[in-house]
């Protein structure tokens, strides 16, 4: 069975591809480790050089705009946004360049002995299992780190996205990195396991859904191997009598449709105080109105189609769900059929009842849930209501508001009058069923190398 590059605009099948062989993945595994015996012996200053021009690639005009594209082709996000998204790609990885060395150089610690210290050394080889919403971001965020570090990857990419996957092992070649430091499996989620259960592979990351996070870590765990994983969220995105009120609702619409809705740390929970209640769900909605669905090929379009027609099922069964259960539809409400693809209208649902299924779901798609509480108190604890815990936006210009909010929410990030983003500087994960283990950042690096004790008399 192959692996089908299908495109959501039209729906029509642009390219398939074949599955490896057993014979053939069993290959790419066993050269992933061996080409780490020699990898792991380059310098710094190699793997930063490298590095630097996987930026340099990315940063191409030409080029750049054909990856993006192939994003947009692939799965449906606005041609804008996929632009942006190549550029962030380069972001990291001459982040990384500059400053890899600097987070696993090793440190010095006082102790009973003549000399001790913590080094910080590659495990080997790591597996990515990768999503189709980021096709290119969550690759880089994950690659740029591990092989600065000294690691070699291999990437299971989300399967209606193989082209961006091949794409992506040609960069690196590009750049100058050895053949086999990253290699691209093109394979079924099915063969995940065994692929974990290889001796070569030291650790493996995912980002993606709850049960396939659940799925890798089991598998990982049977055979003692670390693992981080960022799943899914229901960020909340709390609004106070204090907030600038129009920058809210033009950041909150920003926050909810990005990527057509299809983001993990998307705003998806509008959680405001009674007292200004009316008047942001009438910016809100009118907002909402003005916003283009189409073709993401255009640039004026502010809503390409979802992803997979599996995905746009589910979000009109979740939206019908909730209607029946009680919410109240104050815009959209069923799929557009302006074009044969992927299509839904941006949508707002106000005030889904606990008691209702879907009330602690995560919508993945151009749906905002709306609610309206009477205080702080009750904002805090509506937003904390939930399985998950990746991002949480708050607005207030009050310093004691902030500051409980920051305490208080549980997430893995907090953003105080801004949209919830990842950053290379800032570590990125999250607690509850939103994952564990953090990318990005000094501690990101850090997730797959061995932190070695040093002790000598």
């Amino acid at each position: 069975m192959g692996i089908a590059s299908i495109n959501p605009t039209t729906g029509q099948q642009l390219k398939i591809f074949p599955t490896l062989s057993d014979d053939v993945l069993k290959a790419k595994i066993i050269e992933s480790g061996r080409v780490f015996q020699d990898y792991c012996q380059t310098s710094w200053e190699q793997r930063s050089q490298w590095l630097h021009q996987a930026a340099s690639l990315l940063r191409d005009d030409r080029q750049s705009f054909e990856w993006a594209k192939l994003m947009t082709l692939e799965m449906g996000k606005p041609i804008e946004q996929a632009i942006a998204e190549i550029q962030k790609c380069a972001w990291v990885c001459d982040y990384y360049a500059e400053h890899g060395a600097e987070f696993l150089a090793p440190e010095i610690v006082a102790t009973d002995a003549s000399q001790s210290r913590i080094e910080y050394q590659p495990l080997g080889t790591i597996l990515a299992v990768m999503p189709w919403n980021f096709p290119f971001w969550q690759v880089f965020r994950f690659a740029a780190p591990t092989l600065m570090a000294g690691n070699v990857a291999l990437l299971k990419h989300a399967s209606n996205v193989p082209q961006c996957a091949i794409a992506i092992e040609d960069i690196f070649l590009q750049a100058g990195f050895p053949p086999g430091v990253f290699q691209t499996l093109l394979i079924s989620a099915d063969r995940v396991e065994s692929v974990i259960r290889s001796p070569q592979v030291k650790a493996a990351t995912l980002t993606g859904s709850e049960p396939a996070g659940a799925s890798l870590a089991q598998a990982a765990g049977a055979v003692l191997k670390k693992t981080v994983l960022e799943l899914g969220g229901s960020d909340p995105f709390i609004v106070t009598t204090s907030a600038d009120l129009d920058e809210a609702v033009a950041v909150g619409v920003k926050a909810r449709l990005l990527n057509n809705g299809q983001s993990c740390i998307a705003a998806k929970r509008f959680i405001v105080l009674d007292e200004i209640a009316d008047d942001f769900s009438t910016k809100f909605v009118a907002a909402f109105s003005q916003l283009q669905i189409g073709d993401p090929l255009q640039t004026a379009t502010n809503v390409g189609p979802l992803a997979t027609l599996a995905g746009l099922e589910q979000i009109d069964r979740q939206v019908r769900d909730s209607i029946a259960g009680g919410a109240e539809c104050l815009i959209g409400g069923k799929p557009w059929s302006g074009l044969p693809g992927f299509f839904y209208e941006p949508t707002i649902l106000k005030n889904i009842p606990p008691t209702c299924a879907t009330y602690r779901d995560e919508f993945f798609g151009p749906v905002a849930l709306l609610f309206t509480v009477p205080d702080l108190d009750a904002a805090i604890a509506l937003a904390n209501d939930s399985p998950f815990g990746l991002g949480a936006s708050a607005w207030t210009q009050d310093a004691t508001e902030r500051d409980r909010l920051i305490c208080e929410l549980e997430a893995g990030s907090v953003f105080i009058n801004g949209m919830v983003k990842s950053d290379p500087r800032l570590p990125f994960g999250g607690i509850k069923r939103s994952g564990y283990g953090r990318e990005l950042g000094r501690p990101g690096i850090r997730e797959f190398v061995n932190i070695k004790t040093i002790w000598i008399k």
